[in-house]
């Protein structure tokens, strides 16, 4: 993937045989069916030349692993805004299921196929091993090569993708965003090498609030992480019947961002409490007990916060 000077992206085939055009070709086709906001757009393609290329629109805020793994300390990267960047993707795949009469299995979720553009709006890219699921079917059998620590476990005994393939790599990915871990490590213990089952584990033992990011401990209520960390194993639960669809993934995830917002902010609630007292006395000195707020880009407003809500707990695009 390359920047070019007119603010686009530009992949570039690694490997100019008829398996890689053929691939090329797959995402033409897929992206001109495609039409959602959270799904990078293609402006351009050239198959004729030596190396077959696809322009994409330009994200210039990079890809959401770099964010996690490398860049997670800015102060944009807020809770707020992870879970925005969450329900975005988990709403590009639910399009992705349902949009037309052939559904689209993505076929390779992961951070570093997701980007940010320059509004922080997230954006899926990379469609090189998706595929067109004819309406009445449920699976597709396929030899593509896929990301380690991201793949379904189910792919490697059936050699198929289906919808909750892509279930499970979105709960991979929404580990990563509250532990800033790698979907594998290389640590020599066996259940510390694959996340998801190392986030599973961590949370039947009752273990979670070691394993996740600091920041996210200090900014989101407890309901909020305990929701999203069941969500998680429910994304990777095996067998995969028991998934989600991503439908209903974004539908709860939506509802997570909502219990910070309606139908009372913490502000309003402050300001509700001020003119309940104020309102018995004209006199008597109020003390809040908020601290002062952190700006959210997903909002555009200060936000209080309540310190008293949690305790503080001591690559790319291929």
């Amino acid at each position: 993937m390359e920047t070019t000077l007119n603010h686009s992206l530009t992949k570039k085939s690694r490997i100019t045989d008829q398996t890689q055009i053929t691939q090329f070709i797959n995402q033409v086709i897929i992206l001109t069916q495609i039409n959602h906001r959270n799904v990078a757009k293609l402006l351009g393609c050239c198959l004729q030349t030596e190396v077959p290329l696809l322009v994409y629109e330009y994200a210039s805020n990079g890809t959401l692993f770099h964010h996690i793994h490398i860049n997670g300390g800015i102060p944009w990267f807020s809770w707020d805004n992870r879970l925005k960047i969450a329900t975005e993707a988990a709403g590009a795949l639910a399009y992705l299921h349902s949009t037309g009469r052939m559904p689209i299995i993505h076929g390779d979720v992961k951070s570093s196929n997701i980007f940010i553009d320059d509004y922080y709006n997230t954006k899926i890219f990379d469609f090189g091993v998706s595929k067109l699921l004819p309406i009445d079917q449920t699976k597709v059998y396929t030899s593509v090569q896929r990301t380690l620590g991201y793949l379904d476990p189910e792919y490697f005994h059936k050699n198929q993708l289906t919808e909750k393939s892509d279930v499970y790599s979105f709960g991979v990915v929404l580990a990563e965003l509250v532990t800033r871990r790698y979907p594998l490590s290389n640590m020599n213990n066996e259940e510390n090498e694959n996340l998801a089952k190392f986030f599973v584990v961590s949370l039947q033992e009752d273990r979670l609030l070691q394993i996740l990011d600091p920041r996210v401990l200090r900014e989101g209520s407890l309901e909020q992480i305990r929701n999203v960390a069941e969500l998680v194993e429910r994304c990777v639960r095996l067998p995969s019947d028991g998934r989600p669809t991503m439908k209903e993934v974004t539908m709860e995830l939506e509802n997570l961002r909502k219990l910070s917002k309606h139908p009372w902010t913490q502000q309003e609630v402050e300001e509700e409490a001020v003119g309940l007292v104020s309102q018995q006395s004209d006199t008597m000195p109020i003390n809040s007990g908020f601290r002062t707020g952190e700006y959210s880009l997903d909002s555009r407003i200060i936000h209080p916060m309540n310190n008293l809500s949690l305790p503080y707990f001591h690559y790319i695009f291929q």
